[in-house]
């Protein structure tokens, strides 16, 4: 049992299973007391829906298989952390639902009597050309990122303030700068989050408090989903129909676990409005986004011819990417 977070308490969301799971433990096994979370326990039944039972005998054995590795849920969780030594207390609840979010920092407060750190990594996601998406897709979607989010730093952001410290660590995507990808929805709740973030960082700096994101690409029980998803649709998740990593070559998330935790104390006071991508051995920050060209009116406000004239130099077009349709 490490000390680098001894005397600390984190809520991270999430944490049932998959990145959530690894980085609370990651923070228990730091002296980090913890409270997990994800929407309700779970009754040990694998679900399955109408795509699972489209599948072949053999698909369906791999995949049940690979869904036993992951699923979880937040009890299991802080069980795991406590057995290694460290502290920690389940919370069930939608982080979605504005009060189900403040029941994570009330059972801070209540078991542990502070609040140092949030982690937000609870997800949702799916597959869908923009054409084909329903609306149901896109607000399941973007209610959790960044809305949800947004709804546990709000509920613990004043216990920060107050004691002059704070660490928040929110969880994006690679898919927030956008892609190879058929999921616009998860697209733009990751940039949401991005942005947000960004935002935090500023406001908060004054009190001591951090704000960063990180995208991670990690095997995770939606990396399953995402196999059986291109084994059955015409419509596979990337345009060009191609994993961006295969699931076999994509690590687990304890891989870079110990690097959230790091971005969680002291050693991070002064790393604050970044974006990190996570994968495996590999971490790197993401530029700030910057504008890289401009062009100037040569009166008070443009004309179209001359913004054609201009912009013929200035713009010129992007390359197009390789799995662009021809």
């Amino acid at each position: 049992m490490g000390d680098y977070l001894k005397g600390k308490v984190a809520i991270v969301t999430g944490s049932g299973m998959g990145i959530g799971r690894a980085v609370a433990k990651a923070l228990g096994a730091q002296g980090c007391k913890v409270v997990t979370n994800n929407r309700a326990p779970w009754d040990g039944v694998i679900p399955t829906d109408d795509k699972f039972q489209l599948l072949d005998k053999e698909m369906q054995e791999w995949a049940m298989r690979e869904y036993a590795v992951y699923y979880g849920d937040a009890q299991r969780t802080a069980d795991e952390i406590i057995a290694a030594g460290g502290e920690a207390v389940a919370c069930f609840g939608d982080i979605s639902d504005f009060e189900a979010a403040k029941k994570l920092t009330d059972t801070a407060i209540e078991k542990f009597g502070r609040i140092d750190i949030v982690v937000n990594i609870a997800s949702a996601f799916g597959f869908s050309p923009v054409q084909d998406m329903p609306k149901q897709m896109w607000d399941r979607v973007n209610t959790v990122k960044p809305t949800g989010h947004f709804y546990v730093i709000r509920h613990a952001v004043q216990h920060m303030i107050d004691q002059g410290w704070g660490r928040i660590v929110n969880c994006a995507s690679p898919a927030w700068a956008g892609g190879d990808l058929r999921q616009c929805e998860y697209c733009a709740a990751n940039a949401g989050v991005v942005g947000m973030t960004f935002g935090l960082a500023a406001e908060l700096k004054e009190y001591g408090i951090t704000a960063n994101a990180f995208a991670p690409a990690a095997k995770t029980r939606a990396s399953v989903d995402m196999e059986i998803h291109n084994y059955l649709e015409k419509e596979h998740s990337t345009i060009s129909g191609k994993n961006q990593i295969t699931y076999d070559g994509t690590a687990a998330p304890e891989t870079f676990a110990d690097f959230i935790a790091w971005l969680c104390g002291e050693d991070a006071k002064d790393v604050t409005g970044q974006v990190f991508m996570t994968m495996g051995k590999f971490i790197g920050r993401y530029a700030t986004p910057a504008i890289e060209g401009a062009m100037f009116a040569g009166s008070d406000s443009w004309t179209l011819d001359e913004v054609k004239e201009k912009a013929e130099n200035l713009f010129k077009p992007m390359p197009k990417p390789p799995f662009a349709k021809k």
